[in-house]
């Protein structure tokens, strides 16, 4: 199997070096792991392409690249440049710093990346670890996906209809805010939304008195509504959640035939 990896963390990134220790471990032993990550954080740049500029690669080691652009840009830089007709049979992303549960999935560049291959006709999977009181301060925070990561992957692939037109599915896996040891299962579950959880901003003036802001998010830990993924992940489980990147909302377009 050759697989892409890539995220929005950069090359540098803590949960790159997990995810290709999954994807090592998925490839086998004749299999062929290539990253193309990020040269720098782009987290919250969502689905993001650097189309009205270019974007630098670096090659820093066999099979190993930095883009200086967003995770949809090293997907791009990866399968038409980097590695041209020797396309990959699966694309991942991450494993993100952090939860991609819930609306942070709108804003994810994790996600981004996965949906890039997924438009570009790939199965993909974006893959993300949940912080909190029970793992955040652990010698390895993200040891629930490093210990479960391939099972999960493998499991899904397995459960995943054969692609049949139209925009492809992807899929947004999040490990639970758990250790290894104390994660109870995998649950297939909806895209959640935290109540009363947003993100925001908090202006700071700098020493020269010009006005600045920072980006603030929310809680969480805040629980959402029952089997969706923030609850499922809260609750200790791997949530799994089928997406597409087409954003139409069909029932609102049935009611919508009364205009016609």
């Amino acid at each position: 199997m050759r697989i892409l990896v890539t995220n929005d963390d950069g090359i540098n990134a803590t949960g790159l070096t997990v995810l290709e220790h999954i994807a090592t471990e998925l490839a086998g032993s004749n299999g062929e792991v290539w990253t193309v990550a990020p040269a720098f954080e782009q987290s919250g740049v969502g689905h993001c392409i650097s189309y009205a500029n270019p974007s630098l690669i670096s090659e820093l080691g066999p099979r190993r690249f930095a883009v200086e652009g967003s995770p949809a840009d090293c997907v791009l830089a990866g399968l038409h440049v980097i590695l041209g007709d020797r396309s990959p049979d699966l694309v991942l992303s991450g494993v993100n710093r952090g939860n991609n549960s819930a609306e942070n999935a709108m804003y994810s560049g994790t996600l981004g990346g996965a949906m890039e291959a997924a438009l570009q006709d790939l199965p993909a999977m974006a893959l993300s670890q949940y912080f909190g009181p029970a793992n955040r301060d652990l010698e390895n925070p993200f040891e629930a996906a490093q210990t479960h990561g391939a099972s999960v992957i493998r499991k899904t692939l397995a459960a995943t209809p054969n692609h049949s037109g139209g925009y492809r599915l992807f899929h947004n896996i999040n490990f639970p805010p758990v250790a290894a040891a104390a994660v109870k299962g995998l649950r297939a579950a909806p895209q959640g939304k935290r109540p009363k959880t947003s993100f925001s901003a908090e202006e700071q003036i700098s020493p020269n008195g010009r006005r600045y802001m920072w980006i603030r998010g929310g809680n969480q830990q805040v629980a959402c509504a029952p089997d969706t993924d923030v609850a499922v992940n809260l609750d200790g489980y791997v949530s799994v959640t089928p997406m597409r990147a087409d954003l139409t909302d069909t029932a609102a377009l049935e009611a919508l035939k009364v205009l016609e």
